[in-house]
């Protein structure tokens, strides 16, 4: 895998994911540019970050997308590697009537609609390039859902089964997929969702999940399963009841 001099592309990248990897990405020679809809977030990262280039850009707006893929074709000749890293988390309980369901809905949009949106618009750059990589963030929650994010989970698991039915259909044009699954990463997402604190998913640094894929990234492994991800993973299919009741002890949102 090449790990330098690379035009590369992440969404959601003003914070922690997203933010970690860019860095990466940087200190390693390549070209970084980084979305979000927040361009007070992505002034900041630019000013701690003078080289990374900063759009303003919402993934779940066709024309936004669109037009964000015919600038980086005009301003940078194409791009190299994509990473579909933008994403929320909620917590749900699923039994109350309440429920905001537009929150609900707008999860599913950004989590697994907009990286098929982001896919498509890029798609004839990628074509493009000699070395042509997508990256697709979605979670450990994938293999086995933590029940107090139910629809995230279920976007994550969709997002998962997705990347892997795209990667043999990418491959005859010369783009490799890779799946970077994290655990639950201390990040805004994970205190917004108040689950940062949750000893039970063992939080993880930015800067650690980073140093985990770009370890992993280098080889080429197509999916990358940092911290309790891994044991996830496995025990998903060994023993899918145990491991289920021992990540969700709690099921129910604390109000």
């Amino acid at each position: 895998m090449i790990q330098s001099k690379q035009t590369v592309l992440i969404t959601g990248g003003g914070s922690g994911i997203g933010l970690a990897l860019a860095q990466k990405f940087l200190e390693n020679n390549n070209t970084v540019i980084i979305t979000g809809r927040n361009f007070s977030k992505l002034e900041k990262v630019k000013k701690e970050n003078p080289k990374i280039h900063i759009y303003q850009s919402d993934v779940t707006n066709d024309a936004e997308v669109r037009m964000l893929a015919e600038d980086i074709q005009q301003k940078f000749d194409g791009l190299d590697v994509l990473i579909n890293n933008a994403g929320i988390m909620n917590l749900v309980d699923t039994g109350t009537e309440s429920n905001d369901l537009q929150k609900q809905m707008e999860e599913i949009e950004i989590n697994y609609n907009s990286p098929i949106r982001v896919l498509h618009y890029f798609l004839p750059l990628l074509k493009k390039s000699n070395n042509a990589v997508l990256v697709n963030v979605s979670s450990g929650l994938a293999y086995v859902p933590f029940a107090q994010a139910p629809v995230y989970s279920g976007t994550k698991s969709a997002l998962h089964f997705w990347t892997l039915g795209i990667r043999p259909q990418l491959k005859p044009h010369g783009i490799k997929v890779i799946e970077l699954l994290p655990p639950v990463v201390d990040t805004p997402l994970a205190h917004g969702a108040d689950i940062a604190e949750d000893d039970n998913l063992k939080p993880m640094p930015p800067k650690k999940l980073a140093d985990v894929f770009w370890k992993d990234y280098i080889t080429g492994k197509e999916e990358i399963t940092p911290g309790i991800s891994k044991a996830l993973k496995v025990m998903g299919r060994l023993a899918p009841k145990f491991i289920f009741k021992q990540l969700n002890k709690q099921a129910i949102p604390n109000k």
